[in-house]
């Protein structure tokens, strides 16, 4: 089941994109979205589909990837409750960079092209918006690069830890004891690193009482803790 067109308004509010827009441009966006839900694991689009739908995450988590002829896969970036993707396809007609996966169950709302256009010659400072949600996205992929390039394995590993505690606690996650939504891979992915130092990494944290491993998650007990690894 969707999400009612209150609902959907008050998603919207929370993106960054979209926060100097009124309750009456809102309801309209809301009016024309089409609500979808996922399952872990189903495909919300794959690397080279066309579409120009962006989409609004409104309850659960989303990873980008990129796959390898070879059959490897990147994780490029991760999405929470709030977080648009997809965006880049309204503008051009390039097909989808990446493909978008749900990481658990994941409910979402698509805006299309057309009508996104429509907003964006009714509120030119919504390209502004834009523009720094990209450049913020961009600057966060320099930064990654960066980390892949000076710090160690343990730096990296626990300073992608970190910023995922950081999204589960805008989220309303508490202080300590955050649950996140992972694996292993996806942190390799992230930081940069094998599969194998990266899980040598988190035992150790584990051993420490820093964190607990489950199945596709990660339980950080002591998110300050992850500070002393980051040098």
């Amino acid at each position: 089941m969707g999400p009612t067109t209150e609902e959907a308004v008050a998603l919207l509010h929370g993106v960054p994109v979209f926060e100097t827009l009124g309750d009456a441009d809102l309801l309209r966006i809301a009016q024309v979205a089409v609500p979808r839900s996922f399952q872990a694991g189903d495909v919300i689009f794959r690397e080279g589909d066309a579409s120009d739908t962006c989409y609004v995450v409104g309850d659960g988590h989303a990873r980008a990837i990129r796959e390898h002829p070879d059959g490897r896969t990147i994780t490029l970036a991760h999405f929470g409750p709030g977080d648009i993707f997809g965006e880049l396809a309204i503008f051009d007609d390039e097909r989808r960079s990446a493909t978008v996966e749900a990481l658990d169950d994941l409910r979402v709302i698509g805006i299309t092209g057309p009508d996104f256009r429509r907003l964006l010659s009714e509120h030119p400072e919504l390209s502004a918006k834009i523009v720094i949600s990209l450049g913020r996205r961009l600057r966060e992929a320099n930064e990654r690069l960066s980390r892949q390039s000076f710090q160690t394995v343990q730096s990296r590993v626990a300073t992608v830890l970190a910023e995922l505690v950081a999204d589960a606690q805008r989220e309303g996650a508490r202080e300590r004891d955050v649950l996140v939504t992972v694996t292993q891979a996806d942190i390799a992915q992230l930081a940069g690193s094998s599969r194998e130092s990266a899980s040598r990494f988190l035992a150790v944290l584990e051993r420490a009482g820093v964190i607990a491993q489950g199945r596709g998650r990660i339980t950080v007990h002591d998110p300050e803790a992850l500070g002393g690894y980051v040098y």
